[in-house]
């Protein structure tokens, strides 16, 4: 919790009940609706961020923070994933400086089995982490690990990934997550792109722990000798060099 935030305790008491009354108008609305909605397992319309901001009465923060509550308590499986993510962006324009809805993204609505639904969590948390890089690239790395394990989509954990190596400027972002799209380039056989960018780290005086720089020089020692086996490799089998690696 940072200094700005407070405990739901402290949420006045007028305030719980103008929003509990408010959510309870809509989806008792949205309800009236009849068969045509029961598609969206509850969740109704997404609110604008501007009408979140209205109804807060100067508290953004914790009516942020009751909405995120209301939105979990439906059963995040059966969700209308479009709906699901209007209500999140809507939450996150409401407080910036929260993380949780990209927390929630990530380890929560991502990690549905059904790809189309984890997909549009994944790249909501994109969108959001590009507005925010620096604090907000954990959820990217998280994704990106998702769609390398989980969907066994490695261009989109790539892009992910990439997404990092090239927004985040803070010292304090770890190195780990500036090299998932070297390994990842390995995992996809693109070894000639993995040892350009592994290689430029190296040289680029970014390392500060020596320990650290050992392991990345002993990694690009192994790459190149990985390549060079390659190419003799496709010159014995008359294949132009580096031919296997192009194909990716």
């Amino acid at each position: 919790m940072t200094r700005d935030e407070r405990p739901l305790s402290a949420v006045p008491a007028w305030l719980w009940a103008a929003l509990v009354l408010a959510l309870a108008l809509q989806v008792a609305w949205h309800g009236t609706r009849g068969p045509a909605a029961t598609g969206t397992a509850g969740l109704p319309p997404p609110p604008s961020a501007a009408a979140l901001r209205l109804a807060s009465f100067g508290e953004p923060q914790a009516l942020a923070r009751i909405a995120m509550l209301y939105v979990q308590s439906r059963a995040h499986r059966e969700l209308d994933y479009a709906r699901l993510v209007g209500w999140l962006q809507a939450i996150l324009e409401l407080d910036p400086s929260s993380d949780y809805p990209l927390f929630a993204a990530a380890r929560i609505y991502a990690e549905n089995p059904d790809p189309a639904r984890a997909r549009m969590a994944m790249e909501f948390i994109h969108e959001a982490f590009l507005r925010a890089p620096n604090r907000r690239w954990p959820a990217l790395a998280h994704a990106a690990l998702l769609a390398k394990h989980r969907l066994k989509d490695l261009p989109l954990a790539r892009r992910y990934a990439a997404a990092i190596e090239r927004h985040t400027t803070a010292r304090d972002v770890p190195l780990w997550a500036k090299q998932m799209e070297i390994f990842i380039l390995e995992d996809m056989d693109q070894l000639e792109a993995a040892k350009i960018m592994l290689g430029g780290l190296v040289q680029s005086g970014q390392i500060d722990d020596p320990a650290e720089a050992r392991f990345l020089a002993q990694r690009l020692k192994e790459l190149e000798a990985r390549l060079t086996v390659e190419s003799s490799t496709d010159m014995s089998a008359g294949r132009r060099p580096g031919a296997a690696n192009r194909k990716n």
